[in-house]
């Protein structure tokens, strides 16, 4: 069974935030543990989310602001993890950004995953722009929320059943084939 992997971004997603929300309604779903949420460490990070990547090969990827720019480096950097797709919601801009500049630059390479980036027009972590270069840059399909903030709990992001929408797109887009049944009227009789 495939496993969602939920990577929350700086200070980490506590209730009611949706990630914890999509934790807490789908048995397939696990949060990845990161050490100091709160002073993240892009090497460190990196290597729990690898690590996860490792115990559940096949798994989808959902990660919120810092979350997002951690999946994207994971994939660039470490292009054999064994990822099924991601979801990358209101990534943050580190450019520029004290608590999380360090996590930069952002890379702009193809992911080799199927991904949507989700963005908003008034999102105080990345511009819309700024979200649709990465998108196009990520060779991701971009998902344009309108206004709604950072996608979180301070923009009413509580319960957010689109967003476990758009990764039941994803897993569905990435199905693997079907076994070939054998023919019967060809097959040998000894």
């Amino acid at each position: 069974m495939t496993k969602t992997l939920i990577v929350p971004g700086l200070d980490g997603s506590p209730a009611p935030h949706w990630q914890h929300w999509l934790a807490a309604t789908d048995p397939r779903a696990l949060t990845v543990d990161l050490s100091d949420p709160g002073r993240p460490n892009p090497v460190v990070w990196e290597a729990e989310l690898a690590a996860m990547v490792l115990i559940h090969p096949g798994s989808v990827l959902v990660g919120h602001s810092l979350g997002a720019v951690l999946i994207a480096r994971l994939l660039v950097r470490w292009p054999q993890a064994k990822v099924r797709a991601a979801l990358l919601v209101a990534p943050a801009e580190t450019r520029g950004n004290d608590r999380v500049g360090h996590f930069g630059p952002i890379p702009e390479r193809t992911l080799d995953v199927p991904a949507f980036v989700v963005g908003s027009r008034n999102d105080p972590w990345m511009t819309l722009d700024r979200t649709r270069a990465l998108a196009h840059a990520w060779g991701a399909g971009l998902v344009d929320l309108g206004r709604a903030g950072h996608i979180n709990v301070a923009s009413g992001f509580g319960p957010w059943p689109l967003g476990k929408s758009l990764r039941d797109d994803l897993m569905l887009r990435t199905l693997p084939p079907a076994p070939a049944r054998p023919d019967p009227v060809f097959r040998r009789i000894l």
